[in-house]
């Protein structure tokens, strides 16, 4: 779609209109839906990732959706359950056909024992849960979370897809996706499945330390799915702040990025930024799930799409490539589970 068309999502006397025309829209695969090129994640929306404001959450997603992002993403897993509630005041207001809401099943709570459940049954309780969480009618996609968290594929591929498949039928979800971290998951639910699947969603999988998902696109694209490219900035690894203590990443991988974001805190850059810069020019995917909690977060990611870096920064974004190539290519954590 044309960056100077206007989307399906379009809603006069609500969208600032300048704003959306300036916005890229591309095609989700074969669903129908054209989405904008920065998805809104907020998985912020509860303590996961530190401190949130709930009235910020509201500006924040009305400003958002106002300046042309139409696509959300949540899940009932982000602070169980507080990210769909504080996501569902936040679209209080908003014209549902504004934007295209994603959520989540199967993976619910904070004990290990029961935080993974791909049965049938918690799989058709979960939808109802999240939409009355969400105070929403449907969700656009349901994708069934971290997949390779199952206790075997074939769980999700004979129990867990036809049931997201019989709630599509209902009306409560349009299009089913899968979500995971290991890519050849990802890849065998793929081509082992009867059940069309509309969407993989794929995490820190295209960034500045790991461009592991340029392996899987040919395969994924050949397949007509839409694919999100979600958490560019390594879950708070290639950020100022840096990530919370929970991050499953190993202590090297840690300490180098570390050492990128004092570059850039010296610098007064937010590496944050370039690190979506990075994601931005290297193009992997159809949309790129940012975490956005705060105006000022969502501004300067749009500014980055809109006008790159500044020379300045471009200095800088030169400088944390080097220090980043301390580590070997496509640095990963596959297998290691996260404590949250």
């Amino acid at each position: 779609m044309s960056s100077q068309a206007l989307p399906e999502t379009f809603v006069p006397g609500f969208h600032d209109e300048n704003e959306v025309r300036k916005m890229t829209y591309i095609p989700l695969g074969n669903t129908g839906l054209n989405v904008s090129k920065i998805a809104l994640g907020t998985a912020g929306f509860c303590y996961f990732y530190g401190d949130y404001d709930i009235e910020e959450c509201k500006k924040t997603v009305h400003e958002a959706i106002k300046k042309g992002i139409n696509i959300i993403d949540t899940a009932p897993w982000y602070g169980h359950g507080e990210s769909e509630k504080i996501l569902g005041l936040c679209l209080e207001g908003i014209p549902r056909k504004a934007y295209y809401l994603n959520t989540k099943c199967c993976r619910y709570a904070k004990d290990p024992a029961l935080m993974f459940d791909f049965s049938a049954e918690r799989t058709r309780r979960s939808i109802d849960e999240s939409l009355k969480r969400l105070k929403q009618d449907y969700v656009d996609v349901l994708q069934i979370h971290d997949i390779e968290f199952s206790e075997n594929l074939d769980l999700v591929l004979k129990e867990t897809l036809p049931t997201v498949q019989e709630i599509c039928r209902t009306g409560k979800a349009r299009y089913i996706g899968i979500t995971g971290y290991p890519l050849s998951v990802l890849k065998e639910c793929v081509e082992r499945s009867h059940v069309p699947i509309d969407t993989v969603l794929t995490y820190c999988r295209s960034t500045m330390i790991d461009n592991s998902l340029d392996d899987y696109l040919n395969f994924f694209q050949s397949k007509n799915l839409g694919i999100i490219n979600a958490a560019v900035q390594s879950m708070g690894l290639l950020t100022n702040n840096g990530p919370e203590p929970w991050h499953p990443a190993d202590n090297t991988t840690k300490e180098v990025c570390r050492d990128a974001a004092e570059y850039c805190k010296k610098e007064n850059v937010e590496l944050g930024k370039l690190a979506f810069h990075y994601s931005l020019k290297h193009g992997a995917g159809d949309s790129i799930l940012v975490g956005i909690k705060t105006r000022t977060l969502l501004n300067y990611n749009l500014d980055v799409l809109y006008n790159g870096l500044n020379p300045k920064e471009q200095e800088v974004y030169a400088e944390v490539l080097k220090i980043l190539k301390k580590l070997s290519p496509n640095r990963h954590w596959e297998n290691v589970e996260l404590e949250v």
